[in-house]
């Protein structure tokens, strides 16, 4: 398709998921533009460090627009100035007022990490583990003023791995989420796909993720506990406490072996595995981080007397 004849289009995100969306928009339409959030301060020294988004753009050749404040109504103008057929947005970060989502021709579009309307809101993918989903997806919807309301145009599903972790299942719908702009997004151009509106009474929500979310409770069963693991991994990761310091569990699995003692009371294993037991159930700890130490697996947890038999996590 020649660059005339495809259609005017600018992309809104800003982490490392986004960035094959922002790819397969390049390849496939004329884009414009890329709107991400501004540099912030990352790492021990603090120093700026750029989105993934921008990275990308700037290896593509493509401008950037970073606004510190979405409701000014300067990006509003600035779009409207692009005369885009429609905007992309996959995980900016912002709630775009309406002014911006009216600016392009065809509205702006989102591509949300869930099955709509199931788990609206900012940490879908990792609700979607820690609430024990068997899969997810990515919808493809005509935003409006609500919070991942609007009506969706397509669902792309994906089943959750048993053992999948956060991390591993957004790269997955990294991937989805390019497929969708390469095959459901020319079609909602050409007017091909209709919109559906969600119904209400099916929503759920993924809240942005507190510390007190992340917070193991040794009572509950050594599922839900393992799934909360899988959900936070490898950020912000869950955490409990053992002799005072604190521990990030970053892989475990529910364990056939038996735990003695009380919920968050640690066994050794039949192969010296490290296990706890729960209010139903025996986890066992794969990875794990103490304070002030870098990630260890299980085997080294114990050399290093990090954990061991006897100890009482949370």
């Amino acid at each position: 398709m020649s660059s005339a004849s495809r259609i005017r289009t600018v992309f809104f995100g800003t982490p490392a998921i986004a960035v094959p969306a922002l790819e397969a928009l390049h390849e496939t339409t004329q884009l414009l533009a890329v709107v991400c959030q501004p540099d912030r301060p990352a790492g021990r020294g603090l120093a700026l460090s750029e989105p993934a988004v921008k990275a990308a753009a700037n290896r593509l050749g493509l401008p950037v627009y970073q606004p510190q404040k979405v409701r000014t109504g300067e990006l509003e103008t600035w779009l409207r100035e692009q005369a885009a057929d429609v905007a992309v947005v996959m995980a900016y970060g912002r709630i775009l007022p309406e002014g911006v989502l009216s600016a392009p021709r065809l509205g702006c579009l989102n591509l949300h990490a869930s099955l709509l309307p199931k788990l609206r809101g900012a940490a879908p993918i990792n609700w979607a583990i820690v609430r024990g989903e068997a899969e997810t997806g990515i919808s493809l919807m005509q935003m409006d003023a609500g919070l991942d309301t609007g009506p969706v145009f397509a669902l792309r599903k994906l089943a959750i791995g048993p053992e999948e972790t956060a991390g591993e299942l957004a790269e997955r719908l990294a991937v989805l989420a390019a497929e969708v702009v390469r095959e459901d997004l020319p079609r909602v151009a050409r007017g091909e796909l209709t919109a559906a509106p969600q119904d209400a009474s099916q929503a759920s929500h993924a809240p942005l993720i507190e510390k007190a979310d992340t917070r193991i409770e040794w009572a509950r069963s050594a599922r839900e506990i393992v799934d909360l693991v899988r959900g936070m991994a490898p950020r912000p990761a869950a955490h409990t406490e053992v002799r005072g310091k604190h521990l990030k569990l970053t892989r475990t699995r529910v364990s056939s072996q038996h735990a003695g003692g009380a919920p968050g009371t640690v066994d050794l294993g039949i192969g010296r595995e490290i296990l706890v037991a729960t209010g139903a159930g025996t986890v066992e700890i794969l990875r794990a981080q103490l304070e002030g130490k870098k990630e260890l697996a299980a085997a080294d947890l114990l050399n290093g007397r990090a954990l061991g038999p006897g100890d009482v996590v949370g």
